[in-house]
């Protein structure tokens, strides 16, 4: 479609200045071909904006970013959010594919199973008994529904992925091939002989509505209380959920990061890879945890943490630059001992 045809179709006001092409696809700036949509939003690609053949942008609103643009004569539209537009690009040029609603002969599908309109379920999907499907849900190969869950509307179940018993996951949701959702939480207390007794975990996992969940992430179920997922909230893969935690609305946790047992996080926190937090942790509303951090104690609203143990991100590059000098620090410290040994 024309540049102006799609910016019209994502209802952007606008005025191009050089040219209306033709844009028959998006890329990035470097692979960019003059019929492909390309976008800037974060100063560190400026260097690549210069040579981008791309032939039309999104771009922000930075003044050098709209200069360079203007020299290089781009057709173009400036936002506060270009990456956010982008992201609505691509679903205009790729569209989700659109499944018949059918079920397959090989499924397997319990007693007093309900199933909604419009459903697909695609070969080899197991349901299990008293279980309840929404309108226009999607359950690919392999899955495997356990007794008793309820799917909400829209929800997208990817190939091999496991609902266990009880589990309740909202509308709109989306989970990724070989996730575990409601599976047994790690129960075990221990004996006087040395041994581990299994603690039955009889609470459930429920996932709100638009919860997103990756590729072999796993959420356990509740030991005896429940573990929600807050609505729209967005689980990467190989993340691990713990029995029992809670989070708000908007969190983002990205891969391999994992809450222990009993853990809180406040709305819109962000954990970033390989983050771990110990067991019946509170962490408030807006709080980001860089990469690799560990968090042994509860944290506030707002804040940027970042460090094993996890302390404010600012002291802990300042405390990472310092340790970087501390065999040039050890020997300045050496040579003053000596000189003071030496003083009368």
């Amino acid at each position: 479609m024309k540049f102006s045809e799609l910016i019209a179709a994502l209802g952007q006001e606008f005025k191009l200045d050089y040219g209306d092409p033709e844009i028959s696809g998006v890329s990035t700036l470097l692979e960019a071909q003059p019929k492909d949509l390309g976008f800037l939003e974060n100063s560190r690609f400026f260097s690549q904006l210069a040579e981008t053949k791309a032939g039309a942008l999104f771009v922000n609103t930075d003044t050098e970013v709209l200069e360079l643009v203007h020299s290089l004569k781009i057709p173009y539209i400036s936002v506060p959010q270009p990456r956010l537009l982008f992201a609505r690009a691509i679903a205009v040029f790729y569209p989700p594919r659109v499944y018949k609603p059918s079920i397959h002969p090989s499924a397997v599908i319990g007693e007093n199973v309900e199933i909604g309109e419009d459903v697909f379920i695609a070969p080899h999907v197991v349901i299990g008994s008293g279980s309840k499907i929404g309108n226009s849900v999607i359950i690919h190969a392999n899955v495997t529904i356990y007794e008793d869950v309820l799917i909400g509307d829209r929800t997208v179940l990817h190939a091999n992925c496991v609902i266990h018993e009880r589990s309740e996951i909202g509308k709109n949701c989306v989970i990724h091939s070989g996730a575990a959702i409601g599976a047994e939480g790690f129960g075990f207390v221990p004996s006087s002989d040395g041994t581990w007794a299994k603690m039955q975990q009889v609470g459930k996992t429920i996932l709100e509505d638009n919860v997103e969940v990756g590729c072999n992430a796993a959420i356990d179920r509740g030991a005896v209380g429940d573990t929600r997922i807050g609505k729209g909230s967005k689980i990467d893969n190989l993340v691990q959920i713990g029995h029992g935690c809670r989070l708000e609305e908007n969190c983002l946790m990205a891969g391999q990061s994992g809450l222990a047992g009993g853990v809180k996080l406040g709305k819109n926190v962000i954990l970033a890879g390989q983050v771990g937090i110990a067991n019946h942790i509170k962490v408030g509303d807006r709080t980001v945890v860089g990469a690799q951090s560990g968090v042994g104690q509860d944290l506030g609203a707002n804040l940027q943490i970042l460090g094993a143990p996890a302390i404010d991100a600012k002291t802990f590059i300042k405390a990472a630059a310092l340790f970087r000098r501390l065999p040039e620090i050890h020997k300045i410290v050496k040579n003053l001992q000596k000189h003071l040994e030496k003083s009368p």
